[in-house]
């Protein structure tokens, strides 16, 4: 009896254990994050819709295939993969990146790619004709940028060495079109870095709508000034390989940008009135629905001017047809459109106060603002013309949300989303259906076919095999609150609340008192609190949070979707307003019950990273450890038309660049601070933390410093992600905990 007593107990434990083995959950750890990369969602790759709107493309198996809206049946396979072998070669090319002809019968595959900045990159491209089943490359003459086919689809248009050539596909012939291409020198085609960074697009040629023509970008680059930046290959060579680019810092010279249009059936190149006034910014050109007609959008130095002309392509003479000003600046974007009338354009503008949706005339002055409400626009995804509505994306139910609405041309606004959360449209041709892929702060995104009314028509991605992971790990729900202090003024003295996040321990104690970690970006626009899918970083600061951390975010006046004062209030103060409030923020957070006020840490990049410098020096009596990845530490030390759009030159606005940067108040840190950047770094240069390091060490300062070699603003590749999280893992755990 005792004997069958002990194994009916021991029966018990044991399946007392295995049930506690079958519910017990794991912790976040970097393996998985940045090594093993188990941690991220399905999304869906190759989406583009067919001209004719009832069907779309997508990436399966390693081959095109085509699939119908409505039905969601594979209706073809439009590219097999497998046979995508070039000549001499055994195994056939990766489908990724493609683009196609309007007839859907050529395609353009980019192999070898090499990223040369944040948008530009170099390929051998290879043309697949579907119909004769060859597969061709592009050029044999050197890598490829930017192919693209023209209209009729017979000849594709590209760059290589900073020049123009045009492949005719039907007899093989590569034609050059411009000739003076020069490196450091004169950029036909594409864009200088500035450009690239700053107006966020490479690709500077365009055809026309008949094929006829192709307008193009000249960059001379001429004046402005280089930075060279080592690169260390020990194992090649003892001495560092040096690259040299153009990079115009605040107050410098920058490219002089001409615009010209090549005729294919002449050969004359005619350049285009963009006016006298060589100091100044193209940010745009595009096309009418006339071949004869392209639209230049011109913007001064200080960016708070812009002109939109319209430019006879034969002969070059501009007209004016839109000018705005504003007190601030002009955030430029791709949201012109232009109607199939040919007298009416779609643009939107913050002149009201905030990003709304504005119908002009191309023939006179006249305008009609289409939405109205104080909510901000943040994408427009097109026009109908069949039931005449403009589809677009809002910040209309809170900044937090975006939301996907369409708008009447007598600006009757109509919802078609209907979650709560981040949603974003890519919409078919005939716009009848759309594509939206939603996610909120603790949901991975969610993928589905809907027709244009909204109603979800089927799921293409649930991620749910990806949610029954999520479960298994120790997670908190990230949830939002606000945060209300008097010193939370617009300048028109109206009071606001700033929106924050908060991921709370799994065995949250709320009689124990917890270190607190604040993310930051904060800057002009930009925002950390959104009710969308964080990626990577969510997992980061969860496993923070297991640790016993709490990692809160908040969004400091200047950044987005909360209207035009709201975000340009730090105009020719950058870092002024935005620190301020971060610094309050961590004072009322540092009154939570739960909280321990004397272990409050901060952690940004890029911008963050300058929040981060400044929250551990002008805010040393607040914040004991700050982690500060590839920051600015000084405005004068990045590029002009970033920081002139803020901040004016240094020449205009000394005290502005002098007072808000971190250097200046060095002699007040008396915390943990961690640096952290790129050797290569092409965009934030190694200079920012070289200057800060020479101050800290001249103020007798300690501090950690990690370099990355060779490694760019982003600070990956191989094991460096890893490496560069854990080490602020163990840097924040020791200072912190």
């Amino acid at each position: 009896m005792k004997k069958i007593t002990q194994l009916v107990l021991a029966v018990l434990v044991l399946g007392s254990q295995l049930a506690f083995a079958q519910t017990e959950k794991k912790d976040v750890n970097l393996r998985d994050l940045w090594t093993n990369y188990t941690l991220y969602p399905k999304t869906v790759s190759g989406i583009i819709s067919l001209n004719n709107g009832k069907q779309y493309t997508e990436i399966k198996h390693g081959s095109i295939v085509v699939y119908d809206y409505a039905t969601g049946d594979s209706v073809t396979t439009l590219v097999n993969g497998k046979e995508l072998v070039p000549e001499g070669k055994k195994t056939a090319i990766h489908i990724g990146n493609f683009s196609v002809n309007k007839a859907e019968t050529k395609f353009i595959f980019p192999t070898q790619t090499e990223q040369i900045y944040r948008h530009s990159r170099i390929s051998y491209d290879y043309i697949w004709d579907t119909q004769t089943k060859k597969l061709t490359p592009l050029s044999d003459k050197g890598k490829q940028r930017l192919a693209d086919f023209s209209p009729d689809g017979t000849k594709v248009a590209f760059v290589r060495d900073n020049n123009i050539f045009i492949k005719d596909l039907q007899t093989g012939v590569e034609k050059q079109i411009t000739f003076d291409g020069k490196k450091n020198n004169i950029i036909n085609g594409t864009c200088d870095w500035v450009y690239e960074e700053e107006f966020s697009f490479t690709k500077a040629f365009f055809w026309s709508p008949d094929g006829q023509k192709i307008a193009f970008y000249h960059f001379d680059e001429s004046k402005v000034k280089q930075y060279t930046l080592p690169f260390y290959h020990g194992s090649k060579s003892a001495y560092p390989e040096e690259y040299t680019y153009k990079y115009p810092v605040a107050g410098e010279d920058n490219s002089v940008v001409q615009v010209y249009t090549y005729d294919l059936a002449s050969g004359k190149t005619v350049k285009m009135d963009v006016g006298s006034n060589a100091d100044q910014y193209i940010p745009r050109i595009k096309w009418t629905s006339n071949p004869d007609k392209l639209t230049i959008e011109r913007l001064n130095r200080l960016q708070n001017h812009l002109d939109i002309l319209v430019a006879d392509a034969s002969t070059g003479m501009t007209k004016t047809i839109y000018t705005e000003d504003n007190k601030y600046y002009i955030d430029i974007t791709d949201d012109l459109t232009f109607l199939p009338d040919g007298k009416r354009f779609l643009m939107t503008s913050e002149k009201g106060g905030y990003n709304a949706i504005y119908l002009c005339s191309m023939e006179s002055k006249k305008e009609k603002q289409l939405t109205k409400g104080n909510w901000d626009v943040t994408k427009v995804y097109g026009y109908n013309p069949q039931r005449k509505l403009v589809y677009f994306q809002a910040a209309k139910t809170s900044p937090l949300d975006r939301d996907i609405l369409a708008v009447n041309l007598r600006g009757k606004i109509r919802q078609i989303s209907t979650k709560t959360g981040t949603n974003a449209g890519n919409f078919s041709k005939s716009f009848d259906y759309y594509i939206n892929t939603w996610s909120d702060a603790n949901t991975p995104p969610y993928t589905t076919v809907n027709n244009y009314n909204g109603k979800i028509i089927r799921v293409l991605q649930d991620n749910w095999a990806f949610v029954k992971k999520m479960q298994g790990y120790n997670l908190s729900k990230q949830t939002f609150f606000t945060l209300h202090s008097p010193e939370f003024k617009l300048p028109d003295g109206k009071q606001v609340d700033l929106n924050a996040w908060i991921i709370k321990p799994p065995h949250f104690d709320p009689d124990k008192k917890y270190p607190v970690l604040m993310y930051v970006y904060g800057g002009p626009g930009i925002q950390t609190v959104n009710n969308s899918w964080g990626w990577s970083n969510y997992f980061w600061f969860q496993m923070l949070a297991e640790k016993g951390i709490v990692v809160i975010s908040v969004d400091n006046r200047g950044t987005g979707a909360r209207g035009e004062l709201f975000k340009k209030m730090t105009y020719l103060q950058l870092g002024k307003y935005e620190i301020a409030d971060q610094m309050e923020a961590a004072r009322l957070i540092g009154k939570f019950p739960y909280v321990d006020s004397t272990r409050i840490g901060i952690f940004g990049w890029s911008y963050g990273g300058f929040m981060a410098s400044l929250a551990i020096t002008k805010g040393a009596n607040i914040f004991s450890t700050a982690v500060a990845v590839a920051p600015v530490t000084n405005w004068r030390f990045y590029d002009n038309i970033y920081t002139e759009r803020y901040m004016r030159t240094p020449k205009e606005n000394p005290e502005g660049y002098k007072e808000n940067s971190p250097l200046q108040y060095v002699k007040n840190m008396k915390g943990h601070y961690l640096l952290m950047f790129g050797s290569g770094d092409d965009n934030v240069h190694p200079i920012n933390s070289m200057t800060m390091i020479s101050t800290l060490v001249d103020k007798n300062k300690p501090f950690e410093m990690m370099v990355y070699p060779n490694k760019n603003h982003g600070i990956y590749g191989g094991n460096t992600r890893y490496f560069l999280y854990h080490k602020m893992t163990d840097f924040l755990l020791k200072n912190l905990k």
